[in-house]
């Protein structure tokens, strides 16, 4: 099967400062991969490229094995590829079960005329709760499914956001630092989560993350990046003892 994501010479400059300087990588179909470097490597940048927020000057990306160079975040979110943040973006005065409901898509309520006939879309309703719970109980959220969002702690509100991601059907995932903040036991649960997600239900996962003492343990492929450059890929135990890695990232 053809790769999931392939970025083939991107490159992004904002005016003289080169983030992102002829990258090409790809991530494989069902895998978890994460992308390292030290802060102000390009990471975030690439994301960004990948998910429609920023357009990059030179090179093509491709997701699906379509060209969605320039594509904006919405149509991508159409394709199929969802993007959460290291601060989770929620609407925090919705429950849990809600923040899953609004992100469901083409819901025949939501029309202003068709809303005025309850037959129209009380199954389709119906239908989209039901999905919402089967989620909830995938990342490990059904039993706060009535609790405001707001009241969720820091890791609990990044697995809701893979969890509204995957109520829109989103088959690649890019996750900004979903660990970061959280504490070690949660910080592995939503790990295997990934794990879980990738095997039952074919997800895509293209993670940025620091904390590598976690992370390293769950992972199928390690991207590394300094100075807005790719310097090593593959297994993490191949990346991790790479010179060039231990020199830019690790310091030593």
């Amino acid at each position: 099967m053809s790769a999931v994501l392939e970025i083939r010479g991107v490159t992004k400059a904002f005016g003289s400062l080169v983030a992102l300087n002829n990258i090409s990588m790809q991530v494989e179909p069902k895998t978890v991969t994460i992308l390292i470097g030290p802060n102000g490597s390009g990471k975030t940048t690439l994301i960004n490229v990948v998910a429609g927020f920023y357009k990059p000057d030179s090179g093509t990306v491709r997701c699906f094995g379509q060209d969605v160079t320039g594509w904006p975040p919405h149509r991508l979110y159409r394709l199929g590829v969802a993007r959460t943040f290291q601060i989770p973006t929620l609407f925090w005065k919705l429950t849990v079960l809600e923040n899953l409901l609004v992100a469901g898509k083409d819901n025949p309520g939501e029309g202003f005329l068709r809303s005025l006939f309850k037959r129209s879309w009380e199954q389709a309703e119906q239908s989209l709760v039901e999905k919402a719970m089967s989620i909830l109980e995938t990342v490990g959220l059904s039993e706060l499914w009535d609790r405001p969002a707001l009241n969720l702690s820091g890791g609990q509100m990044k697995l809701l956001e893979i969890g509204r991601a995957l109520m829109a059907d989103a088959k690649l995932l890019l996750l900004d630092e979903p660990i970061s903040g959280v504490n070690p036991t949660l910080a592995h649960e939503i790990f295997s989560r990934l794990l879980k997600l990738r095997d039952e239900l074919g997800i895509t996962f293209f993670v940025i993350e620091h904390r590598l003492d976690v992370a390293l343990s769950y992972v199928d492929q390690v991207i590394a990046m300094a100075y807005g450059e790719l310097v090593a890929s593959g297994k993490p135990e191949k990346v991790i003892a790479d010179p060039k890695v231990i020199e830019a990232y690790l310091g030593a």
